[in-house]
């Protein structure tokens, strides 16, 4: 999924928020923790505020013949014939190195996301959203 500015997403894992939680105006030097810590279940929806992308490596031929192919095997895969399909998968099978690497080296994108309830998420990683 390619994260855009007003897109509506959805949390695909629980969150929680790591740290102390205190109450704001403080002191910083004395903080008292109020809460244990912040949870924010999947399934909460929000909007995009502002995708933080850096710049993308491009894919090598391989890992982008992955994506065709996976792409391709989601969306017409049941419409397919038997053997043309079971070449694709093989395909995708061999192929998979090559994306796992191009994977492991790609730039990490992150949003920022408004919540429904009104919480703001800063950095959120790409893969724990789902476009609604």
């Amino acid at each position: 999924m390619t994260l855009t500015q007003g897109l509506r997403v959805r949390l695909a894992a629980d969150l929680r928020v790591a740290g102390t939680v205190t109450v704001a105006g403080d002191p910083a030097e004395e903080p008292v923790a109020v809460a244990g810590g912040l949870l924010i279940g999947a399934g909460a929806e929000g909007v995009v505020e502002r995708v933080d992308a850096p710049e993308e490596a491009r894919p090598d031929p391989e890992a982008a013949e992955y994506e065709r192919l996976v792409s391709l095997l989601d969306a017409f895969g049941a419409q397919m014939p038997p053997a043309s399909r079971e070449r694709a998968e093989e395909r995708v099978r061999a192929l998979e190195p090559a994306w796992t690497a191009y994977r492991d080296r790609r730039p990490v994108v992150t949003a920022r996301v408004r919540l429904d309830g009104g919480l703001v998420l800063d950095r959120v990683r790409e893969d724990v959203l789902t476009a609604v």
